[in-house]
């Protein structure tokens, strides 16, 4: 008969492997930024690199001319591409089961009943976790870059290796409520019915490139609230696609606003996102992965990692805005 140590193992092993693909999906779909990289195909699967790099398009060519008959084209080269440089980042859980708890769960049906739960729990914890990160600054040790650093309070910062003081087409763009885009006073968001589209309004036009447009806004509990206390009128809900996730969603113009509190999101924060920009890097082979059983030497425990790698990537900060206090 096998030992409860072998069976718990051979259970956890077989579930994790079995449910891959839909475990990683659980933890995407956790969070608002996340589904949506997902959903549009910006959540992808890399298989290496020392970093993980995205191109940019930060100018316009400089060849473009207006001609007429045999004048002399421009034909020198236009240096118009870069590229931003992420470090990868790396994130465990461990399921784990002392040898007194194997031996106390000896039974096959109480050894599934065990693994089961401490699968559970190890998924539910990352699922946790990796939303609070998605909206970090990454200062944390080992952190994924997240809203907050991405798209910052201040519009600066170095991000991808690119300093956004020295090339400042790498700003992104901040409206805070205390000094307006618009100028004139400071403003109160909750102070009534469409003061938080006031703010929102100049914003969403210094983002908007022709087609270029933000399609997500995801807000904090309060900034949500305003939001919504402001639709006095008609109140434009966001696809069932967008409920059948868990989230409850708005429209502005074309874009959904989605509350995602409780998620890490800072208070009076709501940031106006253009996904095209946005990807969520993944190594092919910790994608939530589960590792071999490990054993330490002193300790009488079964311990199964599963490990993640990968960051959160931005390639063009100047259409990711944040409206702030």
């Amino acid at each position: 008969m096998a030992s409860p140590n072998a069976t718990f193992t051979e259970i956890v092993t077989s579930t994790l492997r079995k449910h891959r693909a839909e475990i990683a999906d659980n933890v995407s779909n956790n969070n608002a930024l996340l589904r949506r990289l997902k959903r549009r195909g910006f959540y992808r699967s890399i298989d290496g690199g020392y970093e993980i790099v995205e191109p940019l398009d930060y100018a316009e060519n400089s060849t473009y001319q207006r001609y007429s008959g045999y004048e002399i084209l421009n034909v020198a080269a236009s240096d118009v591409l870069s590229a931003a440089k992420y470090d990868w980042k790396q994130a465990a859980v461990h399921i784990t089961a002392s040898g007194l708890e194997l031996r106390q769960n000896s039974g096959e049906s109480r050894i599934f009943d065990l693994a089961k739960a401490r699968i559970g729990n190890a998924i539910r914890t990352a699922m946790n976790n990796m939303s609070i990160d998605a909206y970090s600054d990454g200062t944390a040790a080992n952190q994924v870059n997240g809203l907050q650093a991405l798209v910052s309070d201040a519009g600066t910062g170095t991000v991808g290796g690119i300093n956004s003081t020295t090339f400042t087409f790498w700003k992104s763009i901040v409206q805070s409520a205390a000094a307006p885009l618009q100028g004139g006073g400071a403003i109160t968001p909750g102070a009534g019915a469409g003061v938080m589209e006031s703010l929102m309004l100049p914003l969403w036009l210094e983002l908007s490139r022709g087609n270029d447009r933000p399609d997500l806004i995801v807000a904090s509990n309060d900034y949500f609230t305003f939001y919504e206390n402001g639709q006095v009128t008609i109140k434009r809900y966001a696809s069932d696609e967008e409920a059948q996730g868990g989230f409850l969603a708005l429209k502005y113009k074309t874009a959904d606003v989605i509350f995602d509190g409780g998620s890490g999101i800072p208070t009076s924060h709501m940031y106006f996102l253009n996904s095209d920009y946005l990807k969520m890097a993944v190594h092919r082979d910790a994608n939530w992965t589960e590792v071999e059983e490990q054993r330490a030497v002193n300790q009488d425990a079964v311990v199964i990692p599963m490990i993640w790698q990968g960051n959160l990537t931005v390639s063009n900060r100047s259409l990711q805005g944040v409206v702030k206090a």
